[in-house]
């Protein structure tokens, strides 16, 4: 990767770290794109790798806050539902991830847009555990699925829980990615280059997360999702 991509890479990694830690959410639905344009290998270790050391932040930071029973159905249904993630790996060529991730994307922000306000229950949980396991493990993104069911609830109860069901789920499919042979060492090594990256991000929003309107910012994510899913299948 030239210098000026590792440049493009860490200011979005940067921003989806800051996004992320005020908001709970955006951080793959920004890198997840920008990483495919740059090097469709990227997907999904790099942003699952990457993504470990912030979700420990932020379930750290808001864990007085955390959904334990959501987070309990949302992660046995997202472990449950790996293999399958895995296999799409399998079944889409390289190339084509990130068409896979542009369009997921998109139809998740799209669907968070008009889906109305709702309190989730354990079928909400098991169902969005599943989607998130599938699409994950296969691209790196998994946040919309979290994002729909928790997208009303307090901003700290969102922001704690999905950090927990992130970073358990990431640690699952990367141990699954690297003993099917589908994980790189590469990937580790771009995710600790970019460690400044993402500490400074995470810190801005430990600034800020708490003044943030949340509302405001969930929007920002979403249709900052639609740009660059339909950049990322344009340019697939």
């Amino acid at each position: 990767m030239s210098g000026g991509a590792l440049t493009v890479l860490a200011l979005a990694v940067a921003a989806a770290a800051f996004v992320q830690g005020t908001s709970g959410l955006g951080f793959a639905l920004i890198v997840a794109p920008v990483a495919g344009l740059l090097d469709p290998g990227l997907l999904p270790g790099f942003v699952l790798t990457a993504m470990i050391p912030l979700n420990l932040y932020v379930a750290w930071r808001e864990r007085h806050s955390l959904d334990v029973r959501g987070a309990g159905w949302i992660t046995a249904a997202r472990l449950a539902a790996t293999p399958a993630g895995l296999a799409l790996l399998w079944v889409i060529p390289e190339g084509d991830l990130g068409a896979v991730v542009g369009a997921s994307t998109v139809l998740a922000a799209l669907a968070s847009l008009v889906v109305p306000a709702f309190t989730p229950g354990r079928g909400a949980y098991l169902g969005a555990g599943v989607l998130t396991g599938l699409t994950e493990t296969a691209t790196g993104v998994g946040g919309p699925p979290l994002a729909l069911v928790y997208q009303h609830r307090p901003p700290g109860e969102l922001r704690a829980t999905i950090a927990v069901c992130f970073l358990t789920g990431e640690i699952a499919s990367l141990a699954l990615l690297f003993a099917t042979g589908r994980g790189h060492a590469a990937d580790l090594g771009r995710a600790a280059l970019l460690l400044p990256a993402l500490a400074a991000g995470a810190w801005l929003s430990r600034l800020v997360h708490r003044r943030v309107d949340a509302k405001r910012m969930r929007g920002f994510v979403l249709v900052f999702a639609l740009v660059s899913g339909v950049v990322l299948m344009a340019g697939a």
